[in-house]
């Protein structure tokens, strides 16, 4: 398991991969965002899209689960007080495979809490012909190691 100290600014990190089948998009959209483009062929194929597409938010929560996936930052999570710029910048399409590049921009040791700290992670969500689809910025709340004394 990794702590905040094992993540300095700088450090890099990627995830596996995930695809998306056409049922799990319009289901998620159904759900949680549902509008013509992700759950109705025949509206998406006459949308600006050409055909359907997933829900941004579809893509950031699978980018956030690729990351968490990894097992480098679950463990010592203690939460998140929120995401930054959250941008969806090429369509997901079914049958895409997203993977996730990270990096650590800020770094921060709790000034009042000595147990842990904050870590401010870029992602850029990429598909399988490496074109980053989304990004989207994460402060993770970490657990320090607590060294033993003496």
């Amino acid at each position: 398991m990794m702590y905040f100290d094992d993540f300095p600014v700088g450090y890099r990190f990627e995830t596996g991969t995930r695809t998306l089948p056409l049922n799990d998009i319009m289901s998620f959209a159904r759900d949680w965002d549902p509008q013509p483009f992700h759950i109705d062929p025949d509206a998406a194929e006459k949308s600006t899209y050409g055909g359907i597409i997933a829900s941004g938010f579809q893509t950031i929560l699978i980018g956030f689960l690729l990351s968490y996936q990894t097992g480098l930052w679950s463990g010592a999570s203690m939460g998140s007080p929120g995401m930054d710029s959250i941008r969806w910048l090429h369509p997901v399409r079914p049958g895409d495979s997203l993977r996730v590049e990270a990096e650590v921009i800020a770094s921060t040791p709790s000034a009042s809490r000595p147990d842990r700290g904050r870590i401010l992670v870029r992602n850029q969500v990429f598909n399988q012909n490496d074109v980053c689809v989304a990004e989207f910025t994460g402060t993770h709340i970490l657990k320090r190691q607590v060294l033993p004394s003496g």
